[in-house]
């Protein structure tokens, strides 16, 4: 029998507010974590591979998926649409094991709202303020100026969903932030419901009672 149910930590927050960063390295730090790898219709950038950064569909293909129920949520963000494979996630959860999904407030909602709410942790990313959550766009030079401004303007709308998450931080110190996060995996992997185990031992515990003169 596994020890415990898997996890699905959701991280999301406004594009630029490090919820990418933050991932990556919760996997450096735990190298049995897995990543949900999504689907887009959005083009490959530079250096980008399929299947790791993202699997790329074409909106016939990715359609498809939604179709035949193959995604566990999907959205359609700044002209493109996103998504989550269905059975890679239920494969790594059923094995015990748990899944990081860096996505947006729409795809967390979605999952929360899915048959496997019981087996998810959702935290939401708040940037220190919106001037330098500006600049983290500018600066890693991946969207065009028109793109970052569109981007700033929905930046309050995703915002306002804070409330919904299970866990809030706010990204003004990455390496504090890294800390609280593993904070918050121990801590959730410990809750009794996930303790699969406990239900063998408080039964033999049981057992040996009976024993006792």
């Amino acid at each position: 029998m596994k020890n415990r149910k898997g996890i699905l930590f959701i991280l999301s927050s406004p594009s630029g507010a490090g919820k990418s960063t933050l991932a990556r390295r919760m996997m450096e730090w735990d190298k049995t974590l897995s990543f949900s790898v999504s689907a887009t219709t959005r083009a490959a950038r530079a250096g980008e591979t399929e299947g790791k950064e993202y699997f790329f569909r074409t909106n016939q293909e990715f359609m498809m998926m939604v179709e035949n129920n193959e995604m566990l949520e999907h959205a359609h963000v700044f002209g493109h649409y996103y998504g989550s494979p269905r059975k890679p996630v239920e494969k790594v959860i059923s094995s015990g094991r748990d899944i990081i999904f860096d996505i947006d407030w729409q795809g967390g909602q979605q999952l929360r709202n899915s048959g496997l709410v019981d087996d998810s942790v959702s935290i939401f990313i708040l940037p220190p303020s919106l001037n330098e959550l500006r600049d983290r766009l500018f600066f890693r030079g991946q969207d065009t100026a028109k793109v970052i401004n569109d981007r700033m303007k929905k930046c309050q709308d995703e915002i306002s969903h804070w409330a919904e998450y299970d866990y809030c931080l706010v990204n003004n110190d990455l390496e504090r932030k890294i800390e609280k996060l593993k904070s918050i995996f121990r801590a959730e992997r410990l809750k009794r419901s996930r303790q699969l185990y406990l239900v063998d031992v408080v039964r033999d515990l049981g057992k040996e009672s009976k024993n006792i003169p």
